[in-house]
């Protein structure tokens, strides 16, 4: 095995898992996300020489965030795309999943459910750094460095979509109380 291909194993493979959570969430689809990282490890492998640094892992969520953009100006996303747990199979809830239990993948609680489709609701922008920050537990820096915009405007992104997820939840939990009722 070469050099090259062992540091692409040791440094970006690892995270490939978190790449295609990150991937899930931009596209909302098991089937786009696939598509998208495959072609961002063809684009991590081909830019591997380039990588300079220890942070990997932001590396490679910006090379995903970037082949996104391409992606959605190219005009390849779908006009309609099933929210998280509609239409999705074990394999794909497997595959999304960093416990290897497929028994324990197959239960997803009511409140991770109504947290995915809230989340799925909200603006790109939002789910984008919100997904970084609380799912991928990136730093400011990080997704700063990712999404390609200063530290201050990931920070008040950060507090609209908390406050637009918490807004929407408030909503959902009132309009469940009134259906009690």
């Amino acid at each position: 095995m070469d050099a090259r291909r062992m540091r692409f194993e040791a440094q970006v493979l690892p995270h490939l898992d978190s790449a295609y959570r990150f991937a899930r969430w931009l596209t909302r689809s098991p089937a786009d996300a696939d598509d998208l990282v495959q072609e961002s490890v063809l684009r991590a492998w081909r830019g591997l020489e380039g990588l300079r640094g220890t942070d990997v892992r932001a590396w490679l969520f910006a090379i995903v965030r970037n082949c996104h953009a391409t992606l959605h100006r190219q005009g390849r996303r779908h006009a309609s795309v099933p929210l998280p747990g509609e239409h999705e199979t074990e394999e794909d809830l497997a595959m999304a999943s960093t416990d290897p239990d497929p028994e324990a993948l197959a239960v997803m609680s009511d409140d991770e459910r109504q947290f995915d489709r809230l989340l799925a609701g909200l603006s790109e922008e939002h789910r984008e750094v919100l997904a970084l920050r609380e799912l991928e537990e990136m730093s400011y820096r990080e997704i700063a460095d990712i999404t390609r915009i200063p530290i201050g405007t990931v920070m008040s992104r950060l507090a609209r979509a908390r406050e637009a997820l918490r807004e929407r939840w408030l909503k959902e939990s009132e309009g469940e109380l009134r259906g009690v009722r």
